[in-house]
């Protein structure tokens, strides 16, 4: 808490809130890498999400995480030599290419949901759950309700 009857200051507040979302972040993917997967970066869980169930196409996760589709085709290239996607022929058009999560890339993403229950679980036992729950509250009434802004990446990087 501060002693200052007016605050901290107004900048201290999406600092503390980025901070949080690290410490999220940071202790997800150390987990991560304990569990057999030690490449995986932070991008990579919103290239992750961009794909999808069903695969998408390169321009597609370009447009999706607001990057180009060069940007796009770098992160798929690193992704399959790694094992967790894999282009195939779409079934609809066999023109085009679909990038899909392989066993690998699926494995981490259940491994992630995982992770975040049992962080948030540790959070809960810091906090307390009634602050936790009203620490939830708040922030969806700050925030829109979709939770899957997926153009973060593009957001960061864009000028």
């Amino acid at each position: 808490m501060s002693n200052d009857p007016a605050g901290p200051p107004g900048f201290e507040l999406p600092l503390r809130l980025f901070l949080a979302f690290r410490v999220i972040i940071d202790d997800l993917h150390a987990e991560l890498a304990r569990q057999g997967h030690p490449g995986l970066r932070p991008m990579h869980g919103f290239v992750f999400q961009a794909i999808g169930p069903g695969g998408t196409t390169a321009v597609e996760l370009g447009r999706r995480l607001g990057v180009t589709k060069q940007a796009a085709g770098k992160m798929i290239d690193s992704l399959e030599r790694a094992g967790y996607v894999e282009r195939a022929a779409d079934p609809a058009d066999a023109r085009r290419k679909l990038v899909r999560l392989t066993a690998r890339g699926t494995d981490s993403l259940v491994r992630s949901a995982e992770i975040f229950d049992r962080i948030r679980d540790g959070w809960t036992e810091r906090l307390g759950a009634d602050r936790m729950r009203a620490l939830e509250e708040d922030l969806r009434e700050v925030t829109p309700a979709n939770l899957w802004r997926l153009d973060i990446p593009g957001w960061f990087g864009g000028t």
